[in-house]
């Protein structure tokens, strides 16, 4: 039960729910009712922001479940994501229905998260992330040179998703299909989360020994981690195919993986709310710095040459800067933010 100040709990139960006040679920439902309402107030443009960043909170749940929850560091995150997408698009124009499609995509990725993830029982660390960033060079090669696949450096050309009749085009109606299906994504991990797989998650995490020595099977469990991380990275994979309508294995390199590394650090590790925070800064950045360039261009005409090389280096200057100033990430700023004005006028 919680107390009247609604900061006390008597049960676990109660402590782990997923909303503790009714504020939290008044809040939540105000906001999602502002993200559906926002298709009929936004012109194209904003709209394919806001579809880019449900399909990278996608992705960016899926690598913190792996990365952030269980502690197996991962850099062949986009190659995973690639899987998905190559695997989804190859379903659908062979006539299979887009939804089973998209688990069939998820499906792949899966099975060869689990198969690059054997590794995870005998290397741990950096040692384990040479191990997936090897995955990642695996399969980049494989997407750009088998072509009965993946159409290799051609690629492949693919039609709107469509459910029942209705057809996705456009990014209003795209927008609809993508929040849902990261409303759903969300859901998932944060309720694996809550269970004791996802307690035995965080208990390898923390320290593998004291794991083993209470009976958590760290084989199963790290392969467990790998095989429902890779799954949601392939539906992100396989969503992003029938969002694009194009795929080609350049879309899927070390720098996407890097970027969805970057997302966890920035939002915050092992928290779904920094998978959120940190996949809207990523896809904010770029539209910030091409907006200030674009300000700056009557001052310095050669600046937008130069746009490709500076957007790397904010990128790495701003995950530096995390890791120094904020290492927690988004996510814990927010928690302090609202610890602050819940004790607001006491200091402690």
């Amino acid at each position: 039960m919680q107390g009247n100040c609604g900061l006390f709990f008597e049960s676990y139960r109660a402590e782990a729910g997923v909303f503790q006040t009714g504020f939290q679920r008044l809040s939540l439902g105000l906001f999602v009712a502002v993200l559906l309402a926002c298709p009929l107030v936004l012109d194209t443009y904003y709209l394919s922001v806001l579809n880019l960043m449900c399909i990278a909170v996608i992705g960016a749940a899926s690598l913190n479940l792996l990365t952030g929850v269980c502690g197996q560091i991962s850099l062949g995150h986009g190659a995973f994501i690639g899987v998905g997408a190559y695997a989804a698009a190859q379903a659908t124009l062979n006539g299979v229905p887009f939804l089973a499609a998209l688990l069939l995509g998820g499906g792949a990725a899966a099975l060869v998260g689990m198969f690059f993830g054997v590794p995870s029982l005998r290397l741990k660390g950096i040692y384990l992330a040479i191990a997936t960033l090897a995955a990642q060079l695996i399969l980049e090669y494989v997407f750009l040179h088998w072509e009965g696949a993946t159409g290799g450096s051609r690629g492949l050309m693919l039609d709107p998703p469509q459910i029942l009749g209705f057809v996705f085009e456009g990014e209003r109606r795209m927008f609809y299909l993508l929040f849902a299906v990261a409303a759903c994504v969300l859901m998932i991990v944060t309720n694996v989360m809550r269970t004791r797989h996802g307690r035995a998650f965080v208990s390898i995490r923390d320290y593998y020994l004291s794991a083993e020595i209470a009976g958590v099977n760290l084989f199963a469990y790290k392969l467990a981690a790998f095989g429902l991380s890779s799954f949601l990275a392939g539906v992100a994979g396989g969503l992003w195919a029938h969002y694009t309508m194009f795929l080609s294995g350049e879309q899927f390199g070390i720098g996407l993986s890097i970027s969805y590394l970057a997302m966890i650090v920035i939002g915050g590790l092992g928290s779904i709310l920094g998978s959120v925070m940190g996949a809207v800064f990523m896809t904010l950045l770029p539209e910030v710095l091409t907006a200030a360039t674009r300000s700056l261009t009557g001052v310095f005409p050669d600046i937008s040459s130069q746009l490709a090389a500076l957007r790397e280096g904010v990128f790495g200057l701003t995950l530096m800067l995390f890791l120094i100033f904020e290492p927690e990430g988004l996510a814990n700023r927010w928690r302090l933010i609202k610890a602050y004005w819940k004790l607001y006028p006491f200091a402690h």
